[in-house]
């Protein structure tokens, strides 16, 4: 049996999943379908900050624009340690597009004026 704890909403139910991946304890369907992806599929959301050359700032905070594979973070995060960045950038300006094939491009979260 497995036990986690639903991050879909802040009710937080706490789930149980057997073998056959039968949840319990979930309060609706999305409870259900977050324990199954994540003992199946887990994906996750990653964050950071790269350089910024020639920007008010000197670093932009960038994310995932979906969720990823959980076993590509680290090499998702070698991939985003390796860019700069030229100033100015709207918020959403893609930095690496379909990093490592994976359907899923880094954009930048906030705007960056130019020095």
């Amino acid at each position: 049996m497995n036990k986690l704890i639903c991050i879909i909403c802040p009710r937080g139910c706490h789930l149980e999943v057997d073998d056959n991946l039968n949840v319990s304890g979930n309060f609706c369907k999305r409870g259900e379908i977050y324990a199954k992806k994540e003992l199946t599929a887990p994906e996750r959301t990653i964050t950071s900050t790269v350089k910024v050359l020639n920007g008010d700032l000197s670093r932009v905070s960038v994310s995932t624009s979906k969720p990823i594979p959980k076993d590509q973070i680290h090499a998702v995060m070698n991939e985003i340690k390796k860019i700069e960045v030229k100033g100015p950038l709207s918020i959403h300006s893609i930095v690496i597009k379909n990093v490592l094939n994976l359907g899923v491009d880094i954009i930048t979260t906030r705007e960056i004026k130019e020095k």
